[in-house]
Formats: C-alpha cells, sequence, structure tokens
C-alpha cells in the first residue's frame, strides 16, 4: 500500500468533523493550558508530506499551548510551515541539530518548542543539556579499566582504517559495535526552555522550565536507563537548587524510549523505578512532587495509553517536577479527567484508530501481520510513528 490517497484523507476528515473529539484530540477550554509532545518522524522539508498531511499535523497541534517536538530534522522548512500553518498565535524556538558532530555522517536532530503566546510567554533561559566536563572525566576516571576494555576493538578498527587508507587492498574495515558500559554523555543532548503559564488576573503564573528529551533507542535496556537515570539526576539537581527561584518547577515533555520489548513486563519495573526519585525527594523533606501521570491507568481506561502508533509501547511522557502546590501531584493521577473541564487531564490523540475507522480496516488485533505492516506503512513516515501525547493544567486562580 502507498501512503493515504486524497480520497481516504477525504473520509478520515469526514470522520474527523462528525466527532472531533472522539480520539483524544484536546478540547479548547476557557481556564486552562494544553501541554503536549509530539515526535512527528523525520520531520524536515515541507516537500517530504502532502497538504493533507500538513493540515492533519497543523489540525492536531493549534490544540496544544505549549508543545515539544521531537526529529526535527536539519531542514527546518517543514518545521516552520508547521507553526505558520498554526495560526499567528503561534511562536517556536528550536535547538540546534544534536546527534551529529557537524560534517560527518550522522543523523542530527533538532528538537523544538511551540507555543500559544496567548497563554504561555517565553522566559529568558533557553539551553541545551548536557553533562559538564568535571563530571565526564570522574565518571571515566571511575570506570578507566573497563572503558579501556571497551574501547579497545574500536582502537583496533582505527588503526586498521588508517592502514587501509594508506593502501586500501580488500575491504574496508568496517567500525565494530561498542556499547559503553557508563553514561558518558546523550546521544542527543536534551533541549529547555523556561516559560510562564499565564493564569487568570491578578494571579501567579506557573513558571516552568521545559525540558524536550529524545533519548536513546536502541538494543540495550542498560543504554536506556543510564540516559533516562543522567537526565533524572540533571532535572532533580535542577530542581533541587536553592537559588533557582526564576524557574523552579521542570516539566519533562519527551520520547523518553522508557518501555521496550514487553510492556506487561517492562512496566511495571520502569515504574517502581520512576517512583523511587518521588519517595527520595519526600524522603528529604525537600517538598518536590514527581509525577509521571503516562505510568498510571487513566480513570476513563482499562489499561495504561499506548504512544507509538502500533500501539505497543509508552515511549513517550510527560513528567512534572514541582515545588508549586497548584500543579498536579502523583496522587491526584486517579482522579484526572474530563470534569472539571479545566482540569487536570491527560490523554493520547490516537490517530490510528481515526485512520483504522475511517478507512474501515478491520480491528488491529484481528489483522495478520502483512495487514498490519501494510496498515501502519501508510501513515508511520507520511503522518508519524508517534502518537501526539497531552497534559492539561487549570490556570492558576491564585
Amino acid at each position: 500500500m502507498a501512503d493515504l490517497t486524497a480520497d481516504e484523507w477525504s473520509k478520515i476528515n469526514s470522520l474527523l468533523a462528525s466527532d472531533p473529539y472522539k480520539y483524544g484530540i484536546p478540547r479548547r477550554t476557557y481556564g486552562s493550558a494544553v501541554l503536549g509532545s509530539f515526535n512527528i518522524r523525520k520531520l524536515g522539508k515541507a516537500s517530504s508530506r502532502s497538504t493533507n498531511t500538513w493540515d492533519f499535523l497543523a489540525h492536531i497541534c493549534k490544540h496544544f499551548d505549549l508543545l515539544s517536538i521531537q526529529e526535527i530534522m536539519g531542514d527546518l522548512e517543514g518545521f516552520e510551515k508547521l507553526v505558520s500553518l498554526m495560526g499567528p498565535e503561534y511562536r517556536s524556538i528550536v535547538s540546534d541539530k544534536t546527534g551529529q558532530f557537524p560534517g560527518e555522517q550522522g543523523l542530527g536532530e533538532r528538537l523544538g518548542f511551540i507555543y500559544n503566546r496567548n497563554l504561555i510567554r517565553l522566559g529568558n533561559i533557553i539551553s541545551d543539556i548536557s553533562y559538564d566536563r568535571t563530571k565526564v572525566l570522574k565518571t571515566i576516571v571511575n570506570n578507566y579499566k573497563v572503558l579501556v576494555e571497551t574501547a579497545t576493538p574500536y582502537v583496533k578498527y582505527l588503526q586498521a582504517r588508517d592502514a587501509w587508507q594508506e593502501n586500501p587492498t580488500g575491504p574496508e574495515p568496517k567500525a565494530p559495535k561498542v556499547q559503553i558500559p557508563v553514561f558518558l554523555n546523550f546521544i542527543r543532548q536534551p533541549f529547555s526552555a523556561s516559560f510562564e503559564i499565564v493564569g487568570h488576573p491578578e494571579t501567579k503564573p506557573y513558571r516552568i522550565m521545559a525540558v524536550n528529551a529524545h533519548l536513546y533507542f536502541g538494543n540495550s535496556v542498560e543504554d536506556r536507563r543510564q540516559e533516562f537515570d543522567a537526565l533524572m539526576e540533571w532535572i532533580l539537581g535542577g530542581v533541587q537548587e536553592k537559588d533557582n527561584t526564576s524557574f523552579p518547577n521542570f516539566i519533562l515533555m519527551g520520547d523518553l524510549n522508557l518501555c521496550f520489548s514487553n510492556p506487561a513486563r517492562d512496566r511495571p519495573r520502569i515504574e517502581r523505578h520512576i517512583k523511587t526519585f518521588n519517595q527520595n525527594m519526600q524522603a528529604a523533606g525537600s517538598g518536590i512532587n514527581v509525577n509521571f501521570p503516562f505510568l498510571d491507568i487513566h480513570k476513563g481506561f482499562t489499561e495504561p495509553f499506548r504512544t507509538n502508533a502500533r500501539l505497543s509501547e509508552t515511549f513517550d511522557h510527560i513528567g512534572l517536577f514541582s515545588h508549586d502546590p497548584r500543579l498536579p501531584s502523583y496522587d491526584k493521577n486517579p482522579e484526572m479527567g474530563p470534569e472539571p473541564p479545566q482540569g487536570p487531564d491527560y490523554g493520547v490523540v490516537n490517530f490510528v484508530e481515526l485512520f483504522r475507522e475511517a478507512l474501515e480496516v478491520p480491528p488491529i488485533e484481528s489483522l495478520t501481520n502483512q495487514d498490519k505492516k501494510d496498515f501502519f506503512r501508510k501513515f508511520e513516515h507520511e503522518v508519524s510513528d508517534h502518537l501526539p501525547i497531552w497534559l492539561r493544567l487549570p490556570l492558576p486562580e491564585v
């Protein structure tokens, strides 16, 4: 099957118009702001997607007030087109390319934020996130022996490659796969920016440091956990700093690649791991609440949300690290829902189910493996292989 045709898009748009909020698109509700995260697969040249696709993406994205975007390519044309289609009230900021050294091969990505300037004010702190040199050096010294053992095959490869370049006979040596046993730095540097979420007149805004991350995806569970733990260490260190009074609350919105091959098995382990951060904060008497709502089952559903387009994993998350008692704490997650309409609430935009129903495809669980591949192939590249996730916050009232 090819990408979605014009006729198929007509069916999709017609079904969506008949029930605009059935598939999880958050309503525009007075007195609330909607935060979200969306990994839009290889968001690059405008010509890489059809007009129908751009219109659909813009329709979804303009329901958010602060949206983090992952997988923005070096060419910003598509990202800028998306922002322009969302309307004049939206502005954006974007990181430099990360994950690729300039001039060398690799897949460099940018991370971006789109915000509704009617409700969201951009602050004066914008930064990539990396581990400083002293911390990296300490890690190298503490793990010197195992790092040397791990790096030895790569050193031999470099020597063989240099010899081959001087005398190119036989096949060119191939680089070995090296799994670094300790965390040194992020495969893609997370991107952070300060924002204020404006409330009713004479109220104090939510002051947040938004963190946009696209963490490591690979076969190694340990590599994934190292990156996640390093990011948690960075955020928790920042939220605990006593002189961090300008933007004391952190909200992580990104593709964390937390679920692995078996969500039913892996989710409880991940949940226990994350909840230790909150327990440690409470034990220290810091007054900091750590909350990952997408680890819990929403009261309107029977199982946790899936966030990849194949509906098998929960890669994407929104995490709150807050001093502000007005922001939802983890113990309030079971109460979150559409009532009151101002929130707090959270959800996923399930465009896969929209496409399935509009195109009259049988339930996914009843499809053969080949039929599943054919169905997913129609939109995983054209639209995305991730679903947008969102968190609704009541606007400040005090």
